[in-house]
């Protein structure tokens, strides 16, 4: 008999943990993720978001079976072979592997995204060794935790419906205490199918999962607005991010240490030799205060994206901004989270006279009303801010015009010593 192991969970009751996810689970790269938050520093406004990537991954991988079942149970058989449908579990479980301390914040930093990460863990030490004898070794699962696979079933592990979301947003939506991010997780798995492609069987919905399929959507949008983008857990990650990016340039902290850390290490490390207080700011709650906080749908839709995707630039304009209205480097912090794809979907449908469509781009639109929408709901969820420790005045206008700016243009001005804000003071 199969021995196997069954976890007691609060999302999801009953975890049933095979053989092949035990040989996994007790190893040291797996059990870091249970000190590693799932929000971030979320739990400084929703005292219950403490849960772990550590309970995400066992989450994953229960969804990736019952998946995996009802898959076998529509067709009347396996989707895949035994070592196809192992690889995709242990995938789900170790999706996460390579994650940061402190959610997506220092990927937002600049730092290289988990995914790229993961190919440490995976590769080296006894999760290694245990994936080789399982017949699962690091090459078969990366491409399907970095959502480079084009083989069977990818899209279960990354993809518009994978287990991933299933989990994160019903998970966090439950330990934070809110309304918003229920799921239909029940009708979505039952209507769950597969049709064939080049590469092996291609995971896709039945026409009658399209209403919870639509409910998966608008709680992703629901918990950005609310709890992943709320203004002080983005604050507080604009001043972490801060924290991180002046040790490792001060050298009191090495990238490759952040990317094997916990949330209590890095925290800990983050307070020895800091000289300005932030980080032990951060840990008492002390978070900088908005000085500015503007709707997305006030700014023109072309709205730049250095604030997003250049950090280096961003601390300069902070600086210098911090310095013109009268504030000290440091105080000020620039936040514009970006989510383009927030409410993108790629995913096939099977309607009821067996014929496929595929969900992308405008022919959504013909199938679901969200996608319809989905860009003015972006721009709903995404605001501008501006955070400072200390109360101070900053103009809007100026602010708003050098958001509009290409970042070329605006590290010309820094170089030039042009006035940022100053002009528009009085």
């Amino acid at each position: 008999m199969t021995p196997f192991e069954v976890v007691r969970d609060p999302l999801w009751n009953n975890i049933r943990l095979e053989a092949e996810a035990l040989a996994v689970v007790d190893t040291p790269a797996v059990q870091r993720l249970r000190y590693v938050r799932q929000l971030g520093h979320a739990f400084l406004v929703y005292p219950g978001a403490t849960h772990t990537r550590f309970e995400h991954a066992l989450g994953a991988y229960h969804l990736a079976r019952r998946a995996l079942a009802q898959l076998e149970e529509t067709a009347g058989r396996p989707a895949l072979d035994p070592a196809g449908l192992l690889r995709l579990k242990l995938a789900a479980l170790l999706h996460d592997i390579g994650h940061y301390p402190f959610s997506h914040a220092l990927e937002e930093a600049g730092l290289p995204r988990h995914e790229a990460l993961a190919a440490r863990h995976l590769g080296s030490g006894d999760l290694a060794l245990r994936l080789e004898r399982l017949g699962a070794p690091v090459e078969t699962l990366l491409p399907l935790i970095q959502g480079t696979s084009d083989g069977p079933l990818a899209g279960l592990v990354s993809g518009s419906l994978d287990v991933d979301k299933l989990d994160y947003l019903s998970r966090d939506a439950w330990m934070c205490g809110v309304p918003y991010g229920v799921i239909d997780v029940d009708r979505l798995l039952t209507s769950l199918t597969y049709v064939p492609g080049p590469a092996g069987p291609v995971l896709a919905l039945h026409d009658k999962g399209l209403s919870a399929l639509e409910s998966l959507l608008f709680a992703k949008y629901q918990m950005y607005r609310n709890v992943y983008w709320h203004h002080a857990v983005r604050s507080a990650t604009a001043m972490f991010k801060r924290l991180v990016l002046v040790a490792i340039a001060a050298r009191r902290l090495r990238l490759e240490d952040v990317a094997l850390a916990t949330d209590d290490g890095l925290t800990h490390d983050l307070q020895h030799g800091d000289v300005t207080g932030l980080a032990q700011a951060l840990r008492e709650r002390r978070l900088a205060k908005r000085a500015l906080d503007i709707a997305a749908t006030e700014l023109p839709p072309d709205t730049a994206a250095w604030p997003s995707d250049d950090p280096e630039l961003r601390i300069r304009v902070e600086d210098r901004v911090a310095r013109e209205v009268g504030l000290d480097a440091g105080e000020l912090f620039l936040d514009f989270p970006a989510k383009p794809n927030m409410l993108a979907l790629d995913l096939p449908v099977v309607k009821r006279d067996g014929s496929v469509t595929q969900l992308a781009g405008g022919d959504a639109t013909a199938h679901l009303g969200l996608p319809r929408v989905a860009g003015e709901l972006y721009r709903t969820a995404r605001r501008l801010r501006v955070f400072v420790l200390r109360p101070v005045r900053v103009p809007m206008k100026p602010i708003v015009d050098l958001i509009m700016l290409p970042g070329a243009e605006v590290a010309a001005r820094l170089a030039a010593d042009r006035s940022l804000v100053s002009s528009a003071r009085a």
